[in-house]
């Protein structure tokens, strides 16, 4: 399986977040990528390639304009008010005020294109968000010209960023540009199935009344995990798209044993939509030693996955998401591929 990774990644570095009352250091490391990046090497996965440059109008079919257009501006908007460190939003338009109009100041503007804060920006981040989503671009293509599968080892990582907001680490959806570039090029119809620890928000939201994208997501219920505000059973989907959106829910504790009875079922949903393509949202913070995560999964477990993904027989993209246990990050992620290619 070929992979594609750009070390421009490493630009979006020392970033600040504010998690559970406190301004910390990001969950969201370099080093996630270069122990997935090293693993791969290590077990002789295939050939590692760098992305090529593409323009931003694939994600403009799934993301508001004047939000990409906002992305790279955000560090310089932030150093022209005198500020160093994190560009980090505190304020956001909640229930009963006005979400429609965007202001002048980079503070609101934060808040405004964000559902959290998540997301810090530093001098380098918009440079690594753009490769990471050349990478998920220039893999989908190694699925469309042939390849049985391939591996976008993106970061930072996409599914949590909406059609127009950031959030989660998250600021442009890579999974989701790849699905609708793999649509702009040919594909009648397109699953994504996200199998990261954390619900996939912002993915629902951009497919949720659209037929030729069906999203299935595996994940920690909403009513004790982050995002908390989307990913219920009852979520399936509006419109065009009703029935197309599939949520598994799962309690804190989950292990193997449950949760392969959702990727199971998952799976046959994915079989009956009869997709041309599918998109796995890999994120492994499944493990049971995640430091920001409640299940159980073991790393014998993760081939498991790669396993029965196989058994799809489907033109298959991977783009990788979470995952934050960094010493096993390697193993667990590419032992999905691996379990993937045995199969």
């Amino acid at each position: 399986m070929k992979t594609v990774f750009s070390p421009r990644h490493r630009g979006h570095a020392d970033q600040l977040e504010l998690v559970a009352g406190a301004i910390v250091p990001g969950y969201e490391l370099t080093s996630r990528a270069e122990y997935v990046f090293a693993r791969i090497k290590a077990v002789g996965l295939g050939t590692i390639l760098g992305p090529e440059p593409h323009d931003l109008m694939t994600a403009a079919r799934i993301h508001r304009q004047d939000y990409l257009d906002f992305l790279p501006t955000i560090w310089d908007r932030w150093i022209a008010e005198g500020r160093d460190g994190t560009a980090l939003p505190f304020t956001w338009p909640t229930r009963g005020l006005r979400g429609d109009v965007p202001p002048e100041f980079i503070d609101g503007l934060l808040g405004y294109y964000s559902f959290d804060a998540g997301c810090g920006i530093v001098e380098g981040s918009w440079d690594a968000i753009k490769s990471s989503h050349d990478v998920a671009l220039t893999a989908a293509g190694l699925v469309k010209d042939g390849e049985r599968a391939a591996f976008a080892l993106c970061r930072p990582p996409g599914h949590h960023a909406g059609a127009g907001f950031m959030g989660g680490y998250c600021y442009i959806n890579n999974a989701a540009v790849a699905a609708q570039w793999f649509r702009d090029n040919g594909a009648k119809r397109v699953s994504i199935l996200d199998v990261d620890y954390h619900h996939g928000n912002g993915t629902q939201e951009i497919f949720y009344s659209r037929a030729d994208v069906q999203v299935i997501n595996l994940h920690a219920d909403p009513m004790q995990e982050y995002p908390y505000f989307l990913g219920h059973a009852n979520e399936r989907g509006a419109g065009e798209g009703e029935g197309y959106n599939l949520n598994y829910p799962m309690r804190f504790g989950t292990d193997w044993a449950r949760w392969s009875q959702s990727l199971e079922d998952a799976c046959g949903k994915l079989v009956t939509y009869n997709p041309d393509v599918v998109v796995v949202s890999l994120g492994v913070d499944t493990f049971e030693k995640d430091p920001i995560s409640k299940f159980k999964l073991k790393t014998e477990d993760f081939p498991k996955i790669g396993e029965r993904i196989a058994q799809l027989n489907l033109p298959t993209l991977f783009v990788m998401e979470g995952g934050y246990a960094v010493a096993e990050i390697g193993v667990n992620a590419v032992s999905v591929l691996t379990g993937f290619e045995g199969a």
